[in-house]
């Protein structure tokens, strides 16, 4: 399968303060095709939940923004740069802005808690592709 992750970014700016339910942000990307939900923008920041059913191809470019992922379930293997990481739960990694990257060979259904910063969108560089988060 080879498909961009839908977008939903029904995210409210940041406050002071918010607290969020994992169980229900995972509602938001269910389903068999990719999908992403930003949950929360700031200008610092965006947090996003993303989804890519087993055998999906994530289809990302290299973005400006620094990330953070914590693997929540499933399998797979992750391209950085020249180097291939093998992903799973309770995974915490970081991509720094400009590398490329992506998940392949997704064995499970995988879930992940994305962080980007600063928020995407939010600077401007040719020759970047957008990040899963943009809206682009």
């Amino acid at each position: 399968m080879t498909s961009s992750p839908s977008r939903d970014t029904a995210a409210k700016p940041a406050s002071a303060w918010k607290v969020f339910d994992l169980d229900s942000l995972r509602k938001h990307v269910e389903g068999s095709e990719p999908r992403i939900h930003e949950f929360l923008r700031s200008a610092a920041m965006s947090c996003a939940i993303y989804r890519l059913p087993a055998g999906a191809r994530d289809m990302q470019a290299p973005h400006l923004e620094d990330e953070v992922y914590l693997v929540l379930e499933g399998k797979a293997r992750l391209h950085l740069g020249d180097q291939v990481e093998e992903v799973g739960p309770g995974m915490v990694l970081f991509v720094g802005a400009t590398t490329e990257h992506s998940f392949f060979d997704i064995q499970e259904d995988l879930t992940l808690l994305a962080i980007f910063g600063p928020a995407p969108g939010t600077l401007q560089r040719r020759g970047a592709g957008p990040s899963p988060g943009s809206r682009a």
